[in-house]
């Protein structure tokens, strides 16, 4: 299963991918929010090849999924591989200019099942393909205008 959705961010390009390529403050918030998140790497600094395993409660049970850093090009592109017991895939975030202090992010997300279970709910999930779509765009959105906030913040000091 495929998903993408657009979001135009009132900051420049610059800034946008310095906060989705922070994976230090994407770690905290992970933890505030109840994860446990584990640097399987020793990679000093954010390039291809940073993975981290992070288990959280989801729907009364323990979900594990393992994260690595496929693509990182500055201002461009930045690609991360998943994989969880019942499921793989691919996340993509582009970033493109359009403008001094805007910013345009399209991000894909890929799903592919590795169970027959997962297969199932999958399936069920492209039913109600519309409603999915839409609450992966307004999730895209919620991110963009945090972006947007930490910009105006940093931009008043």
């Amino acid at each position: 299963m495929k998903l993408t959705a657009k979001e135009d961010v009132e900051a420049p390009i610059a800034f946008v991918n310095a906060v989705l390529t922070g994976f230090e403050d994407w770690e905290r918030a992970a933890m505030r929010r109840g994860a446990d998140v584990a640097r399987l790497d020793t990679l000093r600094e954010a390039r291809p090849g940073m993975t981290w395993q992070v288990a959280f409660d989801y729907r009364g049970k323990k979900r594990k999924i393992e994260m690595e850093v496929l693509q990182m090009l500055a201002n461009q592109t930045l690609s991360l591989a998943y994989t969880a017991k019942p499921a793989e895939g691919v996340f993509t975030i582009e970033m493109a200019e359009m403008g001094p202090r805007r910013t345009r992010l399209v991000v894909h997300l890929e799903v592919k099942p590795r169970t027959l279970a997962a297969r199932l709910f999958l399936q069920s999930l492209r039913l109600a393909k519309a409603k999915v779509t839409s609450r992966f765009a307004l999730r895209l959105s919620q991110v963009g205008a945090d972006i947007e906030d930490r910009y105006r913040a940093q931009a008043k000091v």
